[in-house]
């Protein structure tokens, strides 16, 4: 059996796809393990925030990651009108973490949170038919630039998981720490390296595993609480009691659902493009239908609102497994860590650090892609500022957080993420130059890209076979040098009225 038939057994769809059962659930395993870190610290915020003890905190990550599990499963499996059947892993979004510490924080309590949470989700089901129809306005320089942003943005956070993940911790980026982070990238680049394509594939599962080993023989691996708790839990529905619903609090939850929407069907667009697939509005409604319906769920479960995981965008992209079934089974993981807490505790003694390291690579591999996407783009002076402004205004937030903070709260709501600034301005940007061409420059842009290198034809027919350049002179065949002279020489000379320059050799003053 080849390897290609061993690997997979090709469905109509590349995200159809089928592999052996073991390498299916150690795929899964490997989407669990890179997104766990960005799963569980909504709710550990969040419940800190809110003041709640060590046991209902390990209640919301429980539920988190249960609900996470039963979202990633109706986004990859799908049923009529809700699913894009995509390898999407769906989790707690923390985009809407901002807003649910200042809805906590104005009194509310985490019953606020939930009912915020749930009225802005339905809002956002409503809608989400009439926000797939904007596709038509995500052209590849519009995708290409928010898939980009995608992966600069989540540098950072691979940054903080590698100096610790905890800036109050006394080891926060220590030596220690960002080597441990980077002995990780290393496992990770090596991995990659061999000849075999399923290590290879598997590299940042193995360097996990050989990082949290290597951790745990340092020292730097805590696994002596994994035995405290329950084995099995169900989360309990309306754990915290029923919902409340305030005004204020779920207008801001509506604006962050909006956001939620942008970003899901920015990754929706950049998943379709790494499995190079067909997405059309119909497949990003049904996506955002399911998202939507997760996060309509999630408060009855005791968690806050789902969204596609763009780190795990990444590991498709850096695996090349585009099999939805392998994301399926890593659901099917999710849903049993979220019923055996034990379970989860092993996952969440694997050393932040260790996340770190391989989170630069996939991060990395998620902008890589975007520049992929834009190498199709024709960049004449509309395009060219359509990319250059976005990825500007994207990063504006990154690198200076505190930029928006004189700005009312829904548009720092927005634009304090930016994934979702970014797409926003392309959007905008593309509208302007690309649908509304009327006054749009010809040519003449500042902006424009410089034109390809090109000679008349006159200026080779001169030419023969063997004729090369050298050290900046143009040589024959016989290496000698044949004389470059301007326009007004050459007719001299073809009228005799001065010498034709005496042949040389090139770099040979004396012939």
């Amino acid at each position: 059996m080849s390897a290609t038939q061993d690997e997979s057994i090709k469905g109509t769809r590349p995200e159809d796809a089928k592999l052996p059962l073991g390498k299916t659930f150690a795929y899964g395993l490997q989407h669990v393990l890179t997104m766990y870190g960005g799963i569980i610290a909504p709710p550990l915020i969040i419940g800190s925030t809110a003041g709640l003890s060590p046991a209902e905190i390990g209640l919301l990550v429980a539920s988190c990651l249960f609900v996470g599990g039963l979202a990633t499963i109706l986004q990859t499996i799908g049923i009529p009108f809700f699913g894009a059947q995509l390898p999407l892993v769906q989790g707690t979004s923390f985009a809407s973490v901002a807003t649910m510490v200042a809805i906590v924080n104005g009194g509310g309590g985490i019953q606020a949170v939930f009912g915020a949470v749930l009225v802005a989700a339905l809002i956002g089901f409503l809608i989400a038919p009439f926000f797939a129809r904007i596709v038509r306005f995500f052209p590849p320089v519009v995708t290409g630039t928010v898939i980009t942003m995608i992966g600069i943005s989540l540098t950072p956070v691979a940054a903080n998981w590698a100096m610790g993940g905890n800036a109050k911790a006394e080891d926060y980026g220590s030596l220690a720490n960002i080597g441990l982070a980077a002995g990780t990238l290393l496992v990770v680049i090596l991995l990659s390296k061999v000849g075999n394509a399923a290590i290879s594939r598997m590299s940042i599962l193995l360097a996990i595993v050989i990082g949290t080993v290597a951790a745990a023989l340092l020292g730097m691996a805590d696994f002596s609480k994994v035995g405290n708790g329950a084995i099995f839990a169900f989360p309990q529905p309306l754990a915290f009691g029923m919902p409340i619903f305030e005004i204020g609090g779920i207008i801001s939850m509506t604006i962050v659902v909006l956001v939620i929407l942008t970003e899901t069907t920015a990754d929706i667009l950049a998943v379709g493009e790494i499995a190079d697939t067909k997405v059309d509005s119909k497949r990003i409604a049904d996506g955002l239908r399911a998202d939507m319906a997760s996060s309509a769920i999630a408060p009855i479960f005791n968690t806050f609102t789902q969204s596609a995981f763009a780190q795990n965008v990444g590991l498709v992209a850096i695996t090349g497994i585009t099999s939805r079934f392998v994301v399926a089974a890593g659901g099917g993981i999710l849903v049993v860590l979220g019923l055996l807490p034990i379970l989860g505790r092993v996952v969440a003694a694997i050393p932040t650090p260790v996340l770190g390291g391989a989170g630069i690579v996939l991060f990395g591999t998620v902008a890589a892609s975007g520049i992929r996407t834009l190498s199709k783009v024709k960049y004449d002076g509309k395009n060219l500022i359509i990319v250059a402004a976005s990825i500007a205004f994207g990063c504006v937030p990154i690198v200076k957080p505190d930029f928006y903070e004189s700005f009312p709260v829904w548009f720092q709501t927005i634009f304090h993420s930016g994934i979702s600034s970014a797409a926003v301005m392309a959007v905008l940007l593309n509208l302007l130059f690309n649908v509304l061409k009327a006054g749009n420059t010809k040519n003449n842009s500042v902006f424009a890209a410089a034109p390809p290198r090109m000679v008349r034809e006159e200026e080779i027919c001169g030419l023969i076979d063997g004729d090369h350049f050298e050290g900046g002179k143009l040589i024959d065949k016989d290496g000698y040098e044949i004389p470059v002279v301007t326009s007004e020489d050459y007719e001299k000379i073809q009228t005799g009225a001065i010498q034709m320059p005496a042949p040389r050799l090139a770099g040979n003053s004396e012939h």
